[in-house]
């Protein structure tokens, strides 16, 4: 959906900190959203991610800057601005006891509707998050993949203008992943903006829309996908050793972590045969070789002169299905 000239965006953040004691969770954030966007709100764990979305929420007061939604500002008026957010945080808020219809219906009556109208939206997200089977079913007999579906629907019953997702699909398999991605794309199209707040970066890469990199609570890079790809990605090799990596790549961009070498290189085969001449007697330790294909992972290393951490993001193999 193409944001109009006259149309506020849907978030439209400013010099936002929150801190706790003397650790600064937001420091100076700044971001926009547009109606129908979908921005990937990405970052390793501790990055800031939930604290920004708890603020956006209502759920925690900023120690300084402006969050407007929808062009009403969400700290002075937080009622006026309470309808037009939907919230699926990490957390499942869901009433395992009742149907999949009556949790829906019972969201749909918490934003304001009336009976009637709550119950055919209920009956219309199952329809759209796949689940128009399931609705006589207590949600305590769903699969992980179901829970997350009826989270996120539960968080659209309201018809927000924006939605803040965190972590949608924790602990999910790759099938309720996907249909959670289009999910977000099906509801993108009607209008709603979304933040997706995840630390799984091939799903923003999969989203293909917009990106902000945040960091130690500071958005370092902030962008379309392919732009930023375009910009920083370039091919990584990874060497790992027993023990730890000879030091045999200075100037070249090299981090070490652990046990790895990752190296960002136009020339992975070129730098592959360098390094492991160059590593002389420690070639012998050496127990794998992987060319990793660029994403966001390259994007966050370059801008932050980090890996981006491996329990965060497994990196795939260029190649890899």
């Amino acid at each position: 959906m193409t944001k109009t000239m006259t149309e506020a965006p849907a978030l439209q953040v400013s010099g936002l900190w929150k801190r706790y004691g003397g650790t600064a969770a937001l420091a100076g954030v700044d971001l926009s959203i547009a109606p129908g966007e979908i921005l990937g709100l990405v970052g390793p764990n501790g990055a800031g991610k939930t604290t920004l979305i708890s603020v956006v929420a209502g759920l925690l007061r900023p120690d300084q800057g402006t969050v407007r939604v929808a062009g009403v500002d969400a700290v002075a008026q937080p009622d006026a601005v309470r309808p037009l957010v939907g919230l699926a945080p990490q957390a499942l808020g869901l009433y395992p006891t009742l149907t999949v219809r009556e949790n829906l219906t019972f969201f749909a009556r918490l934003a304001g509707m009336a009976p009637g109208d709550a119950r055919a939206r209920a009956a219309s997200l199952g329809a759209a998050f796949g689940m128009a089977g399931s609705l006589g079913r207590r949600v305590q007999t769903l699969s992980a993949g179901e829970h997350r579906r009826i989270h996120v629907a539960c968080a659209m019953a309201g018809r927000p203008r924006l939605l803040l997702l965190d972590e949608p699909t924790a602990g999910v398999d790759q099938a309720a992943r996907a249909d959670l991605l289009d999910a977000a794309r099906s509801a993108a199209a009607t209008g709603i903006a979304i933040c997706y707040a995840t630390h799984h970066l091939g799903e923003v890469e999969e989203l293909g829309g917009s990106v902000a990199v945040l960091h130690h609570g500071r958005i370092v890079a902030s962008g379309m996908v392919r732009s930023l790809l375009a910009a920083y990605a370039r091919p990584v090799v990874e060497l790992s050793f027993a023990g730890a990596p000879p030091a045999v790549a200075p100037g070249d961009g090299g981090v070490l972590q652990g046990d790895t070498l990752s190296i960002p290189t136009d020339d992975p085969g070129g730098t592959i045969a360098r390094v492991v001449a160059a590593a002389g007697p420690d070639a012998a330790r050496l127990r794998s070789v992987e060319v990793l294909r660029p994403g966001l992972g390259a994007v966050f290393a370059a801008v932050t002169g980090e890996p981006y951490p491996r329990e965060a993001a497994p990196p795939e193999a260029a190649g890899a299905p």
